[in-house]
């Protein structure tokens, strides 16, 4: 699969290359704040095959809390790109919003931290849920 992508102003742009080994949508709340309070869809990708092809992504970790994610942003728009997980160090997770078309994402493979999911949260029937992550 080849993909393509960047933020809404435009300065930032990348690539990847590689099958998407996870397809899923995210229900905690830490997503909830960076999608204004929605679930948050991803593709996680290997990270060989990703590239900026433009501009740079300024990063954010938090240092409150045992093994944060980075997540990426966009300096100027402030589009979130990706993230960086200490647990998966091959991936990265793509943020399908931010696909040029974001049409190949079709649905998710399963719904994760339903936990967190608000009432107004909806799930697509037949997609497999979990209170976390799956084992």
């Amino acid at each position: 699969m080849s993909i393509k992508g960047g933020c809404y102003c435009g300065n930032v742009r990348y690539e990847s290359e590689g099958e998407a080994f996870m397809k899923a949508e995210c229900l905690c709340r830490e997503c909830q704040y960076l999608t204004g309070g929605g679930p948050n869809f991803f593709m996680a990708i290997p990270a060989a095959g990703f590239k900026i092809t433009k501009g740079e992504t300024q990063g954010f970790s938090r240092d409150d809390i045992d093994n944060p994610v980075t997540r990426e942003f966009c300096p100027n728009c402030g589009t979130h790109l990706v993230t960086r997980t200490p647990s998966m160090p091959d991936a990265v997770i793509l943020k399908v919003g931010s696909l040029d078309d974001p049409g190949v994402y079709d649905q998710p493979q399963m719904a994760i931290f339903t936990i967190d999911q608000q009432s107004f949260h909806t799930i697509a029937e037949g997609v497999p849920s979990y209170e976390r992550v799956p084992g």
